[in-house]
């Protein structure tokens, strides 16, 4: 039960995030309309009413590829007796 809560409440927040960037637009193009209700002796009667309508608008994410040069760092492997070496002449100077 707490995880449907919880997937909810994350739920709501994504929206309201989604509507506070400008990323969804939900417009209200039709009026809701109730139920029009009459009780008599015989009963209750009910006329439909209309439900409202929405325009959701959603934005859009491209994604896509440019070339680009990329500067990749050379490794050098050298062996033990090789490192050993140039440090020793490193720390006489």
């Amino acid at each position: 039960m707490r995880a449907v809560i919880f997937i909810l409440i994350v739920a709501i927040i994504a929206i309201i995030a989604a509507v506070a960037t400008g990323f969804l637009d939900i417009s209200q193009t039709r009026q809701a309309k109730a139920p029009e209700v009459t009780a008599t002796r015989n009963g209750v009667t009910a006329k439909g009413g209309q439900a409202p309508a929405f325009d959701v608008e959603t934005g859009s994410v491209k994604v896509g590829s440019k070339p680009a040069t990329v500067k990749v760092p050379q490794v050098v492997v050298e062996k033990p007796g090789q490192n050993q070496a140039a440090a020793a002449v490193n720390n006489a100077q």
